[in-house]
């Protein structure tokens, strides 16, 4: 793509990596020179908290009020009621009312974190779908609606079709997800002039649906902008580390894990990601990714510090990395290391150490915690574990213990 921006959500978008696909570059850019334009992504709530994938679009709905736009976030209350069938193998669980309003109410503390709600012109908005998606008449909706989607269409688009083309069953539910989030786009012109939606590139069918809905029925004029689907440069999919997920929310994920998970950063990685996920200067970013050798490691903590700031505060992240210097580089334990926390019931016939490091969160199993012992990969208080068999009782909890799995995960369990 050649086009230069003239616009500076444009040239951030092109400058820092977060662009894959614009429906109309020009167009768009043209729009934004104009006055305060609002833009919107939708977030279905399937989880209490986001994961670190989601944080791509977070960065694009905070710059796009940093240059001086109105984001609009978007719950999806009622489309969670459906599940976004793209790109998936199997249909979602479905989720009742009460789990879709839960997980709502933990999916809203990140954002402000990373977007201003104020009542200036360019304060952004927290809106749910359900407000005019739970209303809709079937049959109304059918007739007015229905008619300007074409199945043969919406067969075409990628995340439809790598779906059937495996011959993985699409059901009438899922298929009318499209359907709904065009409404959205077009409900959000409609009421808030909304002219941009944001996503990743496996909404591009979705976008697209978006945009001819709302031209077709209200003569609106709106854009769509995807950013690329991101894996590290070892090809792993962002979003989850080796523990499981890497949530933002603090209380599914610690600070300190969060901030480690940027500090394992893939040397070839470092750049980029300081670019999307930072805002420091790109020159900036640029020297630090191009360092070699042991000079990387003080760009990956430069990396996490500047993340986790972001996202958990300035003290909280000084907080993590004082933790990390002092459990890798001083031996001690750090006061921020994950930690869980047993009463005396738990331990009153003994707990395995295998059982101990499952519910510490180092290992996914009790077979993936043998494996680890059985490697040399395990750690007891610093010295090498090598009893899969061992029982922790009371006395052994007398003062907390820290279990550490390989060189770089560690977490300490104790008595209430």
């Amino acid at each position: 793509m050649t086009y230069t921006p003239k616009s500076d959500f444009m040239a951030v978008m092109m400058e820092r990596g977060f662009m894959a696909d614009c429906t109309d570059y020009q167009g768009l850019d043209e729009a934004l020179l104009k006055g305060v334009q609002s833009a919107y992504i939708g977030f279905d709530a399937t989880a209490k908290s986001l994961h670190v994938g989601s944080l791509i679009q977070i960065m694009m709905l905070r710059w796009f009020q940093k240059t001086g736009h109105k984001p609009l976030t978007l719950m999806g209350g009622g489309t969670t009621k459906v599940g976004d069938p793209s790109f998936r193998a199997d249909e979602r669980p479905l989720l009742g009312p009460e789990a879709i309003d839960d997980n709502i109410a933990g999916i809203k503390q990140v954002f402000s974190a990373y977007i201003d709600y104020s009542d200036a012109p360019t304060g952004a908005l927290m809106l749910n779908n359900a407000e005019w998606l739970d209303n809709l008449n079937y049959l109304d909706f059918l007739r007015d609606i229905g008619r300007h989607f074409s199945i043969n269409r919406m067969l075409s688009f990628e995340s439809v079709k790598s779906r059937l083309d495996r011959e993985q069953s699409l059901s009438f539910l899922e298929f009318n997800y499209m359907i709904l989030q065009a409404y959205d786009f077009m409900e959000l012109h409609r009421r808030y002039g909304c002219i941009l939606q944001l996503g990743g590139s496996d909404q591009w069918g979705n976008i697209v649906n978006g945009i001819d809905l709302t031209r077709r029925v209200i003569d609106g004029e709106v854009y769509g902008l995807t950013s690329p689907l991101l894996t590290t440069s070892d090809g792993k999919k962002m979003g989850k580390s080796q523990s499981g997920a890497v949530w933002l929310n603090a209380d599914m994920f610690s600070p300190y894990e969060f901030w480690q998970f940027w500090r394992n950063t893939t040397d070839a990685d470092v750049g980029r990601f300081l670019k999307l996920y930072t805002e420091l200067p790109l020159d900036e970013c640029e020297r630090l990714g191009a360092l070699a050798g042991s000079e990387i490691n003080a760009a990956k903590i430069t990396l996490a510090n500047e993340i986790t700031t972001l996202l958990h505060g300035a003290e909280a992240a000084a907080t993590a990395a004082q933790t990390a210097h002092d459990v890798f580089e001083k031996g001690g334990v750090g006061d921020d290391l994950p930690t869980l926390t047993l009463s005396a019931e738990d331990v009153a016939q003994g707990i395995s150490i295998v059982q101990l490091i499952v519910k510490s969160g180092l290992a996914n199993s009790g077979k993936e915690a043998k494996r680890l012992i059985a490697e040399n990969g395990a750690k007891l208080d610093d010295a090498p574990l090598t009893n899969a068999g061992l029982m922790i009782d009371a006395a052994a909890l007398q003062s907390p213990i820290k279990l550490s799995a390989g060189k770089k995960r560690h977490a300490m369990v104790q008595l209430s």
